[in-house]
């Protein structure tokens, strides 16, 4: 079957409730989808988080990280739509953002990837569109420096005064909701699987950007609960340092 947006979802040990809600926004379309979850939970207790013959669930019995898990699908042509769609499990959003952008990318066929304005839950903008990184942009944001410096650096990154009343170009597109033009993917634009987690989405759209556009499309709007883990966790501290370094 020919699907207009297809979509992966990479899970561990995710709270059901959450899980759901990022189910649900993207199931509330009219368009041809499927979604994919990959379950890299030691065990596979969202297997039966909802029943609907559009989302498939694959269980690895391992966890073999957020590129490499989203790559089971990229990997399959046949199983994937016109467009693809990466997505957390911590968004929702509501009804006709989907459509929304669906329409957009297939107007504008130099788009390769996309992303829409991302909010906190309380309405605050995440300004994940970024510029490419240099090492100083990254050391800025995870370590203490000077308030004013780290400020001025750091502002100029995440492209905080773009104009985010209309589409603009982005050259780091978030892998919290990152929709893909099939193209791109059989081009062999995949996820370097040497990222465990965090940074395989700068990798990605470094990679894409030398060839194709990406932009953020900020008319439409989703909610991430982010955490940021690699903050308060000393293993996961040392996994952001490894793919910084990568």
């Amino acid at each position: 079957m020919s699907y207009q947006i297809t979509a992966s979802i990479v899970l561990y040990n995710n709270s059901i409730k959450e899980v759901k809600k990022a189910i649900d926004s993207f199931l509330n379309t009219k368009l041809s989808i499927k979604l994919y979850l990959i379950d890299n939970s030691p065990e596979d207790n969202l297997r039966n988080i909802i029943s609907d013959k559009r989302v498939e669930y694959i269980y690895n019995d391992k966890n073999i990280g957020f590129g490499a898990g989203h790559n089971l699908i990229l990997k399959q042509n046949d199983k994937i739509g016109e467009f693809h769609l990466i997505l957390n499990p911590d968004i929702y959003y509501k009804k006709n953002v989907l459509e929304i952008l669906y329409t957009y990318l297939k107007e504008n066929t130099e788009i390769a990837m996309l992303m829409p304005k991302v909010l906190y839950p309380n309405g605050q903008i995440q300004f994940l569109p970024k510029l490419l990184p240099k090492p100083i942009n990254l050391f800025v944001r995870r370590f203490p420096f000077p308030t004013s410096l780290k400020k001025n650096i750091n502002d100029k990154y995440i492209l905080r005064y773009a104009d985010y009343s209309k589409p603009f170009f982005s050259p780091i597109i978030s892998g919290c909701y990152t929709l893909i033009n099939k193209k791109v993917i059989q081009d062999g634009f995949l996820y370097d699987e040497r990222f465990f987690m965090y940074f395989e989405d700068f990798d990605l759209s470094r990679r894409v950007g030398q060839k194709y556009k990406t932009v953020c499309y900020p008319k439409v709007e989703v909610y991430h609960e982010y955490a940021r883990g690699s903050h308060n966790n000393l293993r996961l501290l040392k996994i952001f340092i490894s793919s910084l370094v990568k």
